[in-house]
């Protein structure tokens, strides 16, 4: 086998790129574009999915490019867009292992609008862990955790501690309030262990690794393969035409592609798949982004998209209104490894009028995935030190 490994924090990091790397990938967006190939079938993970209670509000989405948030048709950041395809070169030098594990944060922000001063948090929020052996027999295992529901950035935990610091939030919802705590969970677990299945392990969604080695590198063959009309409407849910019109097709894009880069494919294929997201209609590079667990890398994203909240659904008054947003994919330059797929703000409105652009509205984040020689287990720490300061 030959895949990726990505987890950062228990494993040296090779260099950034360099400028000559930089400088090879920019001239793979002057070569001639690829002939189409012949539509391959095979619906491999990444499915789009509705994220907490903002997603049963009544919305309507619309196209939209803002004049400042990404490049104009026609236009190209090559240093933004060449350090992306130099980090898909550094995915495919990743070492591979004997387990495969992938650890997932995932959490949607509120307003907290507070007399002492507005600020956000993070809630309905979950982290799940799990790993596969390579080969069966190896066993496999799978857990999850509520998390704590926390404020989103520093200046959000000064502006708690200046609230007096609540332990409850109550937020409106569609019709209802929703409730979340601080309360730290436990892990839940699941899952045969080595000895407890001779049949677990070697098994991804379906396909066994030595399976996996046989998917193309070809950037276009994995456009064909993954970013098709009838993959794209198993992603979103929508149906065949919807998923491919203008309005949601480069986000349905950004989400299939984030979700197959938390399954363990090859390293070729993993990069194939940024060059491939890199190269569709509507994706821009837009340089550096942090994301919701405080790492930085380059991004790729969507078009603006404009979000309409009604009341239809009973959402209150100060709920409602219009914003703008787009999806965000970040990746480690230096390792190629997949950090985050968030949506973020890009003109205030509505909901989040009192947030500014950059915002985090919904995210889900590899805090770590790739291969190792022993078994993983979960981590035992909460995720949002790095970003919050000590005690989180």
């Amino acid at each position: 086998m030959d895949e990726v490994r990505m987890v950062r924090d228990s494993y040296p990091e090779p260099a950034p790129p360099s400028a000559e790397e930089i400088a090879q990938v920019k001239a793979m967006l002057n070569a001639p574009p690829r002939r189409s190939l012949p539509r391959l079938r095979w619906g491999l993970g990444g499915g789009l999915v509705a994220v907490g209670a903002a997603a049963t509000v009544a919305i309507t989405l619309t196209g939209g490019n803002g004049p400042s948030r990404v490049p104009l048709p026609g236009q190209i950041d090559l240093d933004a867009r060449g350090a992306v395809l130099a980090a898909a070169q550094k995915a495919e030098q990743q070492p591979t292992g004997k387990y495969w594990s992938v650890d997932t944060v995932a959490g949607q922000s509120y307003v907290i609008r507070a007399k002492t001063g507005t600020y956000a948090i993070t809630g309905a929020a979950d982290e799940t862990f799990s790993w596969h052996g390579a080969k069966v027999g190896m066993g496999e295992a799978y857990y999850g955790r509520d998390l704590p529901a926390h404020p989103l950035t520093r200046e959000d935990v000064a502006l708690w501690r200046k609230a007096g610091s609540p332990s409850t939030f109550r937020v409106p919802g569609d019709g209802r309030t929703n409730t979340y705590t601080t309360r730290v969970a436990k892990w839940r677990s699941s899952g045969p262990e080595v000895g407890a299945n001779p049949r677990g392990g070697g098994d991804f969604l379906g396909k066994s690794a030595e399976e996996l080695q046989n998917l193309p590198t070809d950037p276009a063959k994995l456009a064909e393969l993954f970013l098709n009309q009838n993959e794209m409407s198993k992603a979103t849910g929508l149906s065949a035409k919807r998923a491919l019109a203008k309005d949601v097709q480069a986000s349905a894009k950004l989400f299939r592609i984030s979700g197959l880069l938390r399954t363990p494919l090859p390293p070729k294929v993993r990069a194939g798949l940024m060059r491939a997201l890199a190269a569709q209609p509507g994706i821009h590079a837009i340089g550096r982004a942090t994301d919701p667990l405080g790492r930085t890398g380059v991004a790729l994203a969507s078009g603006e998209r404009v979000v309409t909240v009604t009341g239809e659904f009973g959402t209150p008054k100060i709920e409602q209104g219009t914003y703008r947003s787009r999806e965000v994919i970040i990746f480690d330059e230096r390792t190629g490894a997949l950090l985050s797929r968030q949506d973020t703000l890009t003109k205030p409105g509505g909901r989040y009028a009192e947030m500014k652009p950059g915002f985090v509205i919904e995210y889900q984040a590899n805090r770590s995935a790739g291969w190792t020689d022993t078994k993983p287990k979960p981590p035992t720490e909460l995720p949002f030190g790095r970003i919050l300061g000590p005690g989180w």
